[in-house]
């Protein structure tokens, strides 16, 4: 990563120039998104439930169920929002998660984003559709999490 040298000498890492991504692309990186957590919940979810299912002849209820997909999907989030704010599909669409003034989210607004996307997507797709409305074009959980789903730009552009 580039570097730039501040006034006592001490190199800083260069900031990337950055848009709000458009919607057509976070559309498309949800999609891709919705096809990797196919994988994480096989993994997270369905081998060790099929074995605890074989070894003890248990199966949890629905409900317990349910909170364990939400807690390892946020768990998913939580991790790749704050380490480098990109989870794999927003790396191949080049996105990047940051809060208003472009930095990385803070652990409170990632909860947020993520309890709020829930809803957001479930009823009705509501809080997607508000980015017709939006000024910005921002998801409705976005807009309340204080959070921007931004472009990542290549910075040999001149």
């Amino acid at each position: 990563m580039p570097q730039q040298t501040l006034a006592a000498g001490v190199n800083a890492p260069a900031r990337q120039a950055v848009e709000l991504a458009g919607l057509r692309r976070r559309l498309a990186s949800m999609l891709y998104e919705i096809l990797l957590l196919l994988g994480v919940l096989a993994l997270a979810f369905m081998v060790p439930l099929l074995i605890l299912g074989a070894a003890l002849n248990y199966t949890p209820p629905g409900g317990l169920l349910w909170l364990y997909v939400f807690l390892v999907l946020g768990g998913y989030f939580m991790w790749y929002w704050r380490t480098g704010g990109q989870t794999l599909a927003m790396q191949t669409w080049k996105l990047r998660i940051v809060d208003t003034k472009g930095e990385q989210i803070s652990i409170r607004q990632g909860c947020i984003r993520y309890a709020l996307a829930w809803p957001s997507v479930l009823l009705f797709g509501i809080g997607i559709l508000w980015a017709l409305l939006d000024k910005e074009r921002q998801f409705l959980h976005d807009r309340l999490a204080g959070t921007r789903i931004v472009l990542l730009l290549n910075n040999a552009k001149n």
